[in-house]
Order: structure tokens, then sequence, then C-alpha cells
């Protein structure tokens, strides 16, 4: 950094102290731009927060939403992949009735009912498909670009903006100290800097029609799988209703019990049923087998170093999902990533994946 960098950020420094420690007034900012910069920060706010709660609508587990928030969409457009490389509940549920379905056999109602509903399942699943990629394209990624193009340019005009006028002040109130063309390219700066952070302010609040835009391409989506659903499950449905149909229609075939068979005990030998008696061996008693000693525990599993993120598990978790990790009471698990405020992500043994965080007790936090 130059001489004349090093000064001015001396002087922004002096500045800053003296507002926040002496009570200083600096050069205020007329009221439409504060009304503008507050604006533009609940816009900011109501984005982001917005965007989190759209991935996780679309997909509840967290496993999934890690994948959804790295779909990639250039590729989608293009037509490289037809799914978003994780399985919907829908299809796991549909893949799970087809195989029992299938165990069944064409000869039990139930078995056939299963085909049926399994198939809509799949279908029910590819149409949720459609509908994750439909909104990641035309509303997720739109407002991501918003916080990181728009937003941030904004933040960084405003900052910027903030700089300058702590320079201006400071060369204000030591005018004589200082060469007057030197105040005066500080003032320069000051407004000019002003003047860009209002225009972005500007421009962005007059354009947020688009984000209404977005969010109508949200709700015709929406709008689109939920009519595709209803069709499927209307389908669905009148296919069961004809099952039961054509089941009560069906003469009920009766249960005949087959003749028994006689079944010859013979003459008993022994009072035992013919089995020879043997005594039971003796079990010599030994110092491993007294009452007063303990039982012996099995080893715990491998706990990590306690200098590193980690956690204690007070209950058993059962893995419900793809991604999610199991383990048992007592379980030390290492933490690796704290995916919302519901749920981890950590390792255990060489596994990872997620688990929720009503589930353990945090003993080294993650860093800030």
């Amino acid at each position: 950094m130059s001489v004349a960098g090093l000064k001015k950020q001396f002087y922004k420094a002096s500045q800053l102290v003296s507002e926040k420690v002496g009570g200083a007034e600096g050069t205020k900012l007329d009221d439409d731009f504060k009304e503008m910069e507050k604006k533009v920060d609940v816009t900011s706010k109501a984005v982001t927060e917005v965007l989190a709660r759209t991935i996780e609508y679309l997909q509840p587990n967290p496993a999934s939403r890690a994948k959804l928030t790295m779909l990639n969409t250039v590729s989608k457009i293009r037509g490289q992949v037809k799914n978003p490389g994780y399985p919907q509940s829908e299809g796991l549920l549909g893949e799970c009735m087809i195989r029992h379905g299938k165990e069944l056999g064409g000869e039990s109602n139930f078995g056939d009912a299963l085909l049926d509903a399994g198939e809509s399942m799949k279908r029910l699943a590819e149409v949720k498909d459609s509908l994750d990629i439909e909104v990641k394209q035309n509303f997720i990624d739109p407002l991501q670009n918003l916080c990181e193009k728009d937003l941030k340019e904004i933040q960084h005009h405003l900052k910027k903006l903030e700089g300058r006028r702590l320079d201006f002040d400071y060369k204000k109130k030591r005018q004589g100290k200082i060469p007057d063309e030197e105040l005066r390219q500080a003032l320069e700066k000051f407004e000019e800097s002003k003047e860009v952070a209002e225009t972005s302010m500007h421009n962005l609040l007059e354009t947020d029609i688009e984000q209404v835009s977005q969010l109508s391409a949200l709700v015709d989506a929406q709008l689109d799988y939920h009519r595709q659903a209803v069709q499927i499950l209307d389908e669905l449905a009148e296919k069961l209703k004809r099952r039961m149909r054509e089941a009560s229609s069906r003469p009920k075939r009766e249960y005949k019990p087959k003749p028994r068979e006689p079944f010859d005990l013979g003459e008993p030998e022994q009072s035992n049923g013919g089995f020879p008696c043997t005594t039971a061996p003796k079990i010599a008693a030994s110092s491993s087998f007294r009452s007063s000693d303990k039982p012996i525990r099995t080893p715990s599993r491998s706990m990590p170093p306690l200098d590193q993120p980690s956690c204690k598990a007070l209950y058993d978790f059962e893995p419900e999902n793809d991604g999610e990790l199991g383990f048992r009471e007592g379980d030390v698990i290492t933490l690796t990533n704290q995916i919302d405020e519901n749920w981890y992500e950590g390792m255990l043994d060489g596994q990872s994946g997620f688990f929720p965080l009503s589930y353990v007790e945090v003993l080294v936090p993650l860093p800030q």
C-alpha cells in the first residue's frame, strides 16, 4: 500500500474512533437515502430466508437438501441430466410397494394393488423431480444471483461510501491544516460514492417486479406439479376401486380343511417319549462364573480426541433416509458441519452422515 493509502486508512480510523468514543458528529445522509438503505436491507434478509425455506420445502431430508443446493442448473438446461441425482421419498415408497407386490404374486389382491400403487408412486417421483428442477432454475437460481451479484454490489458501494465519508469528515475537522484541494477532492469522492450507492439501490427497488415474476414461476411450477399429482392419484384411486368391485363380485372360496391322517404313536419304550435319558454334564465351578463377578462389557467405539468439534449421543438413532448417520447411546461423534438449526453432519467409525441435533449433547462446538 502506498503512503497516501496508509494516510487515508489512518484518517478513517481516527475519525471512526472519535465518533464512537468521543461522540463526534459525522456528515449526515439525507432521509431519502436512509429509507432506501433500510428497504434494501429488508429485501436482502427476505431473499436470504425465502431461499433457505424454499429449499427446505422442496426437500425436508437434509441429505437430499444438500444435494439440491449443489444441483447444476446448466446441465439440466442442456439435458445432460434428467433427474436431480437424489431419490424422492415417493420413488422409494413405490419401489418398496412393487417389490412386495411381486413377492405376494398375481393371485393376491393385495399384491396386485401394491403393484398399481407402486407404479403410481414412481410416476409421482418423476413429477417431483420436475418440480425440483423447475423451481431451482426459475426461482432459486435467480434469487441466489440477486444475493451474490446485485445485493453484494450494493453492500460494496455502501462500504466504500462509509470509508469516503470518514475520510472527508476527518479532513473537514482539520480544515486549514489540510490543503483545500485535498479537502475538495475528498468531498467530490464522497458525493460520487453516495450517488453510485443511491443509484444501485434505486435500480434494485424499482425493478422488484422481477422478483414478482420469479415468485409467479414458483407458483406455476407448484400448480403444474399438483395437477399432475391429482391426475396420477385419481387414476390410482379408480384402479383400486375397480379391483375392490371385481373382488366383491367373485364368489368367495370356502376353506376346507384336509382330512387328518392317522398317526400311530407305537408302544412307549421309555417315559420321556422314546428318547434315552442322559444326565446333563456338570459344569465345574470356576472363578470366571461366580455370581459375584460383574458382567464383561463390550468395548465401546473409538472416541475422537476432544480437541476437535464433537458430540455425545443421548439416545439410539436409527437412520430412515439415505445419507443419515446411525449411532448408539453413548457414542462420541465428530462434528463436521451444521446443516440447519435441527440437523448436524458428522463422522463415526469412518462413516459420514446427517443426524438430528435433539439426539446428541455437544461436547466441543463447531467454530463460528
